[in-house]
């Protein structure tokens, strides 16, 4: 994904690929606070992965598209560190969504 590869600081990279694959290997059963639901209508519908269990300063957007399919759509920069970045990356990741083929 074009966002995490432009993120400079290799363990940040590090720690969204480990949040991507603990998604693959828990799914809907992956507990707080690696895992939570994107806030206000803007972004229904999706979740956000908390790398580092809410330590990191990016977030991957995803939502769920079937029983065990799990689609990463964006990373986002922390809210609380970019509000701004973070609520332009939301609507780009419903974006990606509605152009899926599903």
């Amino acid at each position: 994904m074009q966002e995490r590869d432009d993120i400079e600081d290799v363990g940040e990279r590090v720690a969204i690929m480990t949040a991507e694959e603990k998604l693959r290997q828990l799914g809907r059963y992956l507990p707080a606070p690696h895992s939570r639901a994107v806030e206000g209508k803007e972004g229904r519908g999706l979740r956000e992965l908390r790398p580092r269990g809410g330590r990191s300063r990016w977030r991957p957007l995803y939502r769920q598209i079937g029983p065990e399919i799990f689609v990463v759509l964006a990373v986002a920069p922390e809210v609380q560190t970019d509000q701004a970045g973070y609520n332009r990356t939301v609507r780009h990741a419903m974006e990606r969504f509605a152009e899926l083929e599903i």
